[in-house]
């Protein structure tokens, strides 16, 4: 594979690079950062939580960022080339990939990765052919999260949001996470209490398998009130009782003051997400790239951002740094007992991700299946 040199000048207005690089130039002065909110803060949405200033004043890159909704808002806003690095989950980190938007990144121009734990490394959802294409971020489970008094015991399994009889006595208030990607919750469900199905992995189905996932989510379609995708409608519906049972984040249960709220790992398992620092193909300031991912990733600002945000840091020394002494305990940060139970989201490919030797459906299939499932 050839090897590069980085300049200040970066890549051109129509050029993609894409091989791996061996040393880095002169830093050019600024770097645009597209991201989930919470993630790049300088202290303009509270003057307390900021830890771009720093990164700014260590490097002399100043940083312009862009934060999205989706994953899929993501992925149109990479393509136009104005963003330099990318935080990006698993249901977009393969899609980057894929579509020639995401470059080769050489973790050895990011000293603090060696501090990142070892599960998280070379992961699946990041890397391809022993390539890497981002260094971790963090990440946190799809959990159960339930208001204790519409439950005679508290539920264990995710039939609390799929079987017609539990759906029933919560009719109207039952929330789910508006994506595609959430067809993999019905599948991981499927897999678990109907084996015959034969799935494997919730991101690698079949027609016959996506049929089934989409058929038990059109059910559920019946007794959902609302489908969220901004967390803090998912906090509010909470509250007011709109919603009394659902798919959730942690961080979202931390900011509900409803003490009747509970949130739970059920026995299935859960999907989970896994967040990845990725350099754009286009990217026009990679030196300035590269520093920031090594800065986001060093202990202090990774325990800034992880905790602010609501979820696991991707190291033992970031754990050590947290503001809150228990926070990589609450987020099972490092438990890789906990992590056997997640499935990190991952892109669905008509390569099957499971080995199978057929053709699975891809995420294009399962957009239009959610579109369908949706109304």
């Amino acid at each position: 594979m050839a090897v590069t040199v980085l300049t200040a000048c970066g890549a051109g207005d129509d050029d993609k690079t894409t091989e791996a690089v061996e040393e880095l130039g002169e830093m050019e002065g600024q770097v645009s950062i597209l991201a989930w909110p919470g993630y790049v803060e300088d202290g303009s949405n509270d003057p307390d939580v900021d830890w771009v200033s720093a990164f700014e004043e260590e490097t002399g890159c100043q940083v312009t960022s862009k934060v999205y909704g989706t994953s899929d808002e993501a992925l149109n806003l990479a393509k136009s080339g104005e963003y330099d690095v990318i935080a990006a989950s698993g249901d977009l980190s393969l899609r980057l990939i894929s579509s020639g938007e995401a470059q080769e990144v050489n973790t050895d121009l990011v000293p603090n990765y060696d501090q990142v734990f070892d599960f998280l490394k070379d992961s699946e959802w990041n890397t391809l052919d022993g390539v890497n294409y981002g260094v971790p971020h963090g990440y946190g489970a799809n959990l159960l999260m339930y208001n204790e008094k519409s439950f005679d015991t508290a539920p264990t399994s995710w039939g609390a949001v799929f079987e017609e009889e539990e759906l029933e006595r919560n009719a109207g208030k039952v929330t789910a996470y508006d994506s595609p990607i959430y067809i993999a919750d019905a599948a991981l469900y499927l897999m678990k209490t109907q084996p015959e199905l034969g799935i494997e992995n919730p991101y690698a189905l079949d027609q016959e398998q996506l049929d089934a996932s989409v058929e038990l989510l059109k059910q559920q379609r019946e007794y959902v009130g609302e489908y969220w995708s901004d967390y803090l409608k998912e906090i509010q519906a909470f509250e007011t009782g709109d919603s009394v049972v659902g798919t959730t984040w942690q961080v979202i249960k931390n900011n509900i003051s409803n003490k009747d709220v509970a949130v739970t790992l059920p026995e299935e398992g859960a999907t989970a997400w896994n967040d990845t620092w990725m350099l754009s193909s286009q990217a026009e300031n990679p030196n300035c790239s590269y520093a920031w991912m090594d800065y986001i990733l060093s202990p202090e600002a990774n325990a800034q951002a992880t905790e602010y945000f609501g979820e696991a840091p991707n190291s033992p020394a970031a754990c050590e740094e947290t503001t809150n002494p228990e926070h990589c305990d609450i987020f099972h940060a490092g438990d890789e007992e906990y992590a056997e139970q997640l499935w990190f989201w991952r892109t669905p490919i008509k390569d099957c991700l499971d080995g199978r030797d057929v053709e699975c459906t891809d995420y294009a299939d399962w957009t239009q299946a959610w579109t369908e499932i949706k109304g």
